[in-house]
């Protein structure tokens, strides 16, 4: 049994641990409605720029000369697999949710006989994948030294990529993040970047009609508006994931260090229960041994 300094030494302990779970908590909770925010604001231009290129996309994809970021390379024998993650833990299962996600994409690929290559966005999905897969690992970005997480953040991890594709490095890039839908709850999400995935092919349905039956025409035509507009889909498709992986590690974080502190709670009650009764054996004991000793004498 432990001795009554062993078991104030541990509750002191847990209840060090207990003010560090309860601060990260507070704070966690401080930054998730910001980043969450940031994150349903992003979706609506995000996901109006992927149907805009569809629209566009549709009319040019059969043309010749298209541009490889939509028709790709004629081939998927090399894959980049982008595992965007966070910087620090305590934050639960947040980044082992998204390695494990990706885990079974590459499996899958290597099980077809591709080539795949990783880049890592955020130290922990590096340490995660690096003991497994470190040889495929090109790359780590680093983002801890963003406060406050901008599209010029995102920028040069595009054009790092758009470098990368046009000088044949990959065929194909997926990226994997955390989507935000609540506090409680964070969804892995698989993303095809490059070549950009017509929508209807992607969900085999036709894409819903958003301009009412109009018929458009578009100046300059449009080949050139896609030239611009497809390396700007690349970047901010990356800043919205990162942007949901922000509110996700804010919601996951908040949740794991409330469950931490109540953990702790219960287990400072348990040890103190324990130490109570430890005490009022010794003095019980203590007590005992000094009436024997009267009586004897």
């Amino acid at each position: 049994m432990a001795s009554l300094k062993d078991l104030k030494i541990r509750i002191n302990s847990v209840k060090s641990t207990q003010k560090i779970t309860s601060a990260k908590k507070m704070v966690a909770a401080a930054k998730l409605r910001r980043a969450q925010e940031a994150a349903e604001a992003a979706r609506p231009y995000a996901e109006r720029m992927e149907n805009v290129l569809t629209g566009l996309g549709q009319a040019v994809v059969d043309q010749p000369g298209g541009s490889p970021l939509l028709i790709g390379t004629g081939k998927d024998d090399v894959e980049l697999v982008i595992v965007a993650g966070s910087e620090r833990g305590l934050c639960g299962g947040f980044n082992t949710n998204i390695v494990k996600a990706a885990r079974v994409h590459i499996v899958e690929r290597l099980a077809a006989g591709k080539q795949v290559k990783i880049l890592c966005i955020g130290k922990k999905t590096y340490a995660l994948l690096r003991r497994d897969y470190g040889e495929m690992i090109i790359g780590q970005k680093d983002m801890s030294g963003v406060k406050s997480l901008g599209f010029a953040d995102a920028q040069p991890i595009a054009t790092e990529l758009m470098d990368m594709f046009e000088r044949g490095e990959f065929d194909v890039a997926t990226l994997f993040y955390s989507k935000f839908q609540s506090a409680l709850t964070q969804i892995p999400t698989k993303q095809q970047l490059i070549p950009v995935p017509l929508l209807s092919a992607a969900n085999d349905e036709e894409p819903a009609d958003e301009l009412g039956g109009a018929s458009y025409d578009y100046e300059p035509d449009e080949a050139s508006i896609l030239e611009d507009l497809l390396p700007r889909n690349v970047a901010v498709q990356i800043y919205r994931g990162l942007l949901e992986n922000a509110a996700s590690e804010q919601g996951a974080s908040m949740t794991a260090m409330d469950n931490a502190t109540r953990n702790a709670g219960e287990i400072i009650d348990k040890l103190t229960l324990v130490y109570n009764r430890t005490r009022q054996a010794a003095i019980t004991s203590e007590l005992i041994e000094i009436i024997s000793g009267a009586e004897a004498l």
